[in-house]
């Protein structure tokens, strides 16, 4: 039986697709509801694609995505979660690997334990889980070097520091005076190193994380317009 949307899902869809399409109807309620084929029907007489209007309904029923793990406003990890309203099958299953494999350009480990899959590679990972009558799939992963390189960067400069006051307090606790050149010489190259380390790896931070929200939102575009498996039970 097709799935039929109330009145705020319908105000909902149309105007999600018309952010693609710009003209689309509005208000229009139904009592009943309507299914995806009316609001279509519907969508094309105002010049939006039934493409258009499928993705926006599919958009309804997808979860409230995980807030990526930041740092100092820095994104350190990137997750999309997509919510299928079937369980794949096997077939299905291999041919998302593969594309995985494809987008991701990794052999990465494949893992199963009873209904729950995954594959991985490194701190990449997704993760295929039941979630009720259907199934959600877990894209997550955390740009490790850089947050390395980063806390280390930190943790240097934060060294300097106390190393730089210690050395203050030393001196002038001998009652002798305070040679900036010659006490504080090692120490800033200890903090500039820090903060080279700091910058390096913050720098690739931004590109990265939108390159891997590229990729996960085209494999979650692709996931949920799977055809149907035609050796499905």
């Amino acid at each position: 039986m097709e799935r039929r949307y109330n009145d705020d899902e319908v105000d909902a869809i149309f105007a999600r697709a018309s952010e693609v399409e710009p003209e689309g109807p509005r208000q229009l309620h139904s009592g009943e509801g309507r299914t995806l084929s009316e609001l279509q029907a519907i969508g094309q007489e105002a010049g939006l694609s039934p493409e258009a209007v499928a993705e926006a309904a599919r958009s309804l029923d997808q979860p409230v995505q995980p807030q990526p793990a930041r740092f100092l406003g820095l994104p350190l990890g990137v997750a999309r979660t997509v919510k299928l309203n079937r369980r794949l099958t096997d077939a299905e299953w291999e041919r998302l690997v593969v594309q995985l494999r494809e987008t991701f350009e990794a052999r990465g480990r494949l893992r199963d334990e009873g209904a729950f899959r995954s594959w991985s590679n490194g701190n990449l990972q997704v993760l295929l889980e039941p979630d009720g009558e259907g199934q959600r799939i877990r894209f997550r992963t955390m740009h490790g070097q850089s947050r390395a390189l980063m806390f280390m960067g930190l943790g240097l400069v934060g060294l300097s520091i106390v190393g730089w006051v210690a050395e203050m307090l030393a001196i002038g606790g001998n009652g002798g005076g305070f040679d900036l050149i010659g006490a504080g010489s090692e120490l800033g190259s200890l903090a500039l190193i820090g903060a080279a380390s700091f910058g390096f790896g913050a720098l690739r931070l931004p590109g990265w994380a939108k390159r891997r929200r590229e990729q996960m939102e085209a494999l979650a575009r692709r996931i949920t317009q799977l055809p149907p498996d035609p050796n499905r039970a």
